[in-house]
């Protein structure tokens, strides 16, 4: 299933699972806002155990969902971090209760501006309040405290996961003993918000958004499919898309390989994803700041943290480099805290967390199987 990236020395364990959803009454939001009700889409692998301390959340990425793992049982879509979760996997669902949950704002299942205003009837499109991630982070503790979760075992997660599971350790202390940010950052770069901004403009630019409220009509596939392609730019390294394409041609046609790649990942994203989700997440993403925008250092900011850490990064990872990840560990340190870091190699770039598996997998296995007789004592 990984293709030219990485063959996964485990066999492939085809679990069938079903998104659940369930309901949450309210939230109070950071913009002041409280929104509800609210719809969570979420699904679980493995057994909790009779003591409730074997549970992880799994926090996904910008375009994830709560399919993380196993065949959807309605449309047989292998989940997004398949190569990771499952019996004998990084997280173990032989040992381990492994949860996914779709983010607020997201467009799989939880509530987000495509979802229906209870005040209008329709979309709330624009109108659906400004998010942070620290709202994504109090919708979640809401699902754990419904699954009779008191404490989880970890949080994990890469690129936007992870600062849910730094935000996690921040925000919940007391409710989860391990943080594994992986391929993340504590904030956004001047750069990275670039980017960002780059996709919502190409958004907002086609005139099928039409404000937002393009849920009757046309939605902007050609804005949305731009910013999918500049995204996936960033996901790939220089030597990775050398390797992959080169400067090759298709048979009997004068377009890139890459070129068609892009096409269809653009094509392929307005498919499954909301325009107004990007614009909503991304946005999210860059206001995300330990730091309370500088007032507060890094150290102080991780203070409140009591959470076990394994922080990971990749070389060739240029959208989320390793000096993001090594700025957390150091304001970590500073503080005495217990914190494991490993820079892998990789030719990936920020795919890196998605498809380099088995170095992965040595170092999750291990930090849990500690982390788990620490809290079993």
């Amino acid at each position: 299933m990984l293709g030219h990236w990485e063959e996964s020395r485990y066999a492939e364990v085809l679990v069938e699972v079903e998104t659940q959803i369930t309901t949450f009454d309210s939230i109070n939001l950071d913009c002041g806002v409280t929104l509800g009700p609210i719809d969570c889409a979420y699904e679980t692998y493995g057994e909790l155990n009779q003591n409730r301390t074997n549970a992880i959340l799994i926090t996904h990425a910008f375009s994830g969902d709560a399919h993380a793992a196993g065949i959807e049982k309605i449309g047989g879509q292998l989940g997004w971090w398949d190569n990771m979760i499952g019996p004998g996997r990084a997280f173990d669902t032989n040992k381990y209760f492994v949860i996914c949950a779709n983010v607020l704002g997201g467009c799989k299942g939880t509530t987000g501006p495509s979802s229906k205003d209870p005040a209008t009837g329709k979309p709330y499109g624009m109108g659906f309040p400004v998010i942070t991630i620290a709202d994504m982070v109090r919708l979640q503790r809401k699902l754990t405290e419904f699954l009779g979760i008191p404490k989880l075992l970890a949080v994990a997660g890469g690129s936007m996961g992870g600062m849910q599971a730094l935000q996690w350790a921040v925000q919940y202390p007391d409710a989860v003993a391990a943080s594994i940010p992986i391929a993340s950052t504590a904030r956004h770069s001047a750069q990275q918000i670039a980017f960002n901004e780059v996709g919502r403009q190409a958004v907002m630019a086609d005139p099928d958004w039409n404000g937002g409220d393009y849920y009757i009509g046309k939605p902007p596939a050609r804005g949305l499919a731009v910013a999918r392609m500049v995204g996936h730019i960033t996901y790939m390294s220089d030597e990775s898309m050398r390797q992959k394409f080169g400067r090759r041609t298709r048979e009997n046609d004068d377009i890139f390989e890459v070129e068609s790649y892009l096409r269809y990942r653009g094509s392929q994203f307005v498919d499954r994803f909301d325009a107004n989700s990007y614009l909503y997440i991304t946005k999210a993403m860059d206001l995300f700041d330990l730091t309370h925008n500088g007032e507060k250092t890094l150290t102080a900011a991780l203070e409140s943290a009591s959470t076990r850490f394994l922080v990971i990064s990749f070389t060739s990872d240029w959208l989320y480099p390793s000096y993001q990840s090594q700025e957390i560990v150091n304001a970590l340190r500073r503080r005495n805290h217990d914190v494991a870091y490993c820079e892998l190699e990789s030719n990936y770039g920020h795919d890196a967390f998605l498809v380099q598996v088995n170095e992965q997998t040595e170092l999750v296995k291990g930090f849990l199987a500690k982390t788990f007789k620490e809290l079993n004592r």
